[in-house]
């Protein structure tokens, strides 16, 4: 990684001066309907964080700027708008990140570098596998002769292919369709489609409404699942002010979000049309997701094994890392406002590890906002109040299995003899589960129903409410 400061860079580049009266193009291609974008995205669009970063000063006194917000579903239009010189930037997730950064190498005239994270998932959640909610598939393996869609190109086109790949199965056993998220989502809804892939939010979108149903999640791949902001390097070179002014508002965006998370979910509602409910999963303390800008050597490594994967299928040309990857404008970005780039470099947050100090289980109440409960079973009897009252928003449970923060009424629950209940995320697990440590194997409704006599004596049950 290039850590050579960028103004030691502007000097060696002999860049002569920007004409006073001349208009720059901030023209960013970013995703409303991908969660792990958002804080180089519709954030940083919608609080106009760039625009209090802005050079002022020197050779920017009188220059204007001129914003182009462009929103796409997924990755892949916004490589081929950067070729086209009508975006300088670029949002999205590990794999587009791969075939950008090949695509304008193969040119061998243009560019792109990467220089910044957004968010990640260590264990790789947030694309996933989802059926419609009545299919009789539940793993991945039972796909084997029919059909599953996937925005082509995505970061969930990856995993499909990583997925196919570890379990020997080839396009022959299982047939790819390219759908845009929109219509896979639509496609599991009228049961027109055996399994759709996608990358975050889609598969909790359709969990939410009902739709669909996970049977595979991105944790199982173990490679990590991360997004990131790519830059036309001939941009760069012009610009460098104007990237570490993007940096600093990146930077800005996750303090935002961590500041209050449940206000965070209800604006980015407002502002992409994703529920709040859906964000909080995400955006929460024990969520899946952890914005951070930092280029880490472990995602250096995690996007190198990207790599192999699409140049085994012969789906992505060479790509020269060292080129790639410069770290230089974050870095001046950490350091103008004070912070310890190589301090965060170095953390990789574990959300398994942060779930065992947290509540075993939430409910987001109409009126009362977020209460905690210190166990599924003691949620479970609220739930089944509030729902009844018309004041059930979202319950959330953690999977046993991957630590995942996933909704309450989609989770597959084992309960024992002595009353505890525990979550699962997929069927297969809580089976397995049950074989190990016995217990009865119960669904979302049917739990609320058995919960139901003993709601007089849990009512009082709430021991925290987090607004």
């Amino acid at each position: 990684m290039k850590v050579l400061s960028v103004v030691t860079a502007i000097t060696l580049l002999g860049l002569g001066t920007i004409a006073h009266a001349e208009t720059i193009r901030i023209a960013v291609g970013h995703q409303s309907k991908c969660t792990d974008t958002y804080s180089a995205g519709i954030i940083v669009k919608e609080l106009q964080l760039i625009e209090k970063h802005l050079p002022k000063d020197g050779k920017y006194k009188d220059a204007k700027f001129e914003f182009d917000w462009k929103d796409y579903e997924s990755g892949a239009p916004i490589t081929n708008q950067m070729l086209a010189n009508k975006l300088d930037f670029g949002v999205m997730g590990d794999y587009p990140l791969i075939v950008n950064g090949a695509k304008f190498q193969e040119t061998a005239s243009l560019e792109t570098l990467y220089i910044a994270g957004t968010g990640y998932n260590v264990h790789g959640s947030g694309n996933a596998v989802v059926v419609p909610v009545k299919s009789d598939i539940y793993s991945f393996q039972d796909l084997k002769g029919k059909a599953i869609s996937v925005p082509v190109g995505s970061a969930a086109w990856g995993m499909t292919l990583k997925v196919m790949q570890d379990l020997g199965l080839t396009q022959s056993d299982i047939e790819i369709k390219n759908q845009s998220p929109p219509v896979g989502a639509a496609n599991i809804a009228a049961s027109k489609i055996d399994a759709h892939a996608d990358f975050c939010p889609w598969s909790e979108i359709m969990e939410f409404r009902g739709t669909g149903r996970k049977i595979y999640d991105g944790s199982e791949t173990g490679v990590a699942y991360l997004h990131g902001v790519v830059v036309r390097k001939d941009y760069a070179a012009k610009y460098p002010e104007v990237v570490v002014a993007f940096m600093k508002a990146i930077i800005d965006a996750g303090d935002w979000v961590r500041k209050d998370p449940v206000q965070a979910a209800t604006m980015l509602e407002k502002w992409t049309g994703v529920e709040k409910e859906v964000q909080y999963l995400y955006f929460s303390v024990g969520g899946a997701l952890t914005l951070d800008p930092t280029i880490k050597p472990k995602w250096v490594e995690t996007l190198k094994f990207d790599h192999s994967v699409l140049a085994r299928e012969k789906l992505a040309p060479a790509l020269d890392f060292a080129k790639w990857i410069d770290d230089r404008f974050i870095r001046e970005a950490y350091k103008a406002v004070g912070r310890d780039y190589d301090k965060d470099l170095t953390y990789i947050h574990d959300p398994k590890l942060t779930v065992k100090k947290l509540p075993p289980a939430e409910l987001w109440h109409a009126k009362k906002g977020i209460i905690s409960y210190p166990g599924v079973a003691a949620m479970l009897a609220a739930a089944e109040t509030f729902k009844k009252d018309g004041d059930l928003r979202a319950s959330y449970v953690y999977d046993n299995t991957t630590g995942l923060k996933i909704f309450g009424h989609v989770a597959f629950y084992v309960k024992a003899k002595n009353g505890t209940v525990t979550a699962f995320m997929r069927k297969p697990d809580a089976e397995k589960f049950i074989k190990s440590s016995g217990g009865t194997l119960v669904r979302y409704d049917d739990a609320l129903k058995a919960a139901a006599p003993k709601i007089a004596q849990q009512r009082r049950i709430e021991v925290a409410t987090i607004q």
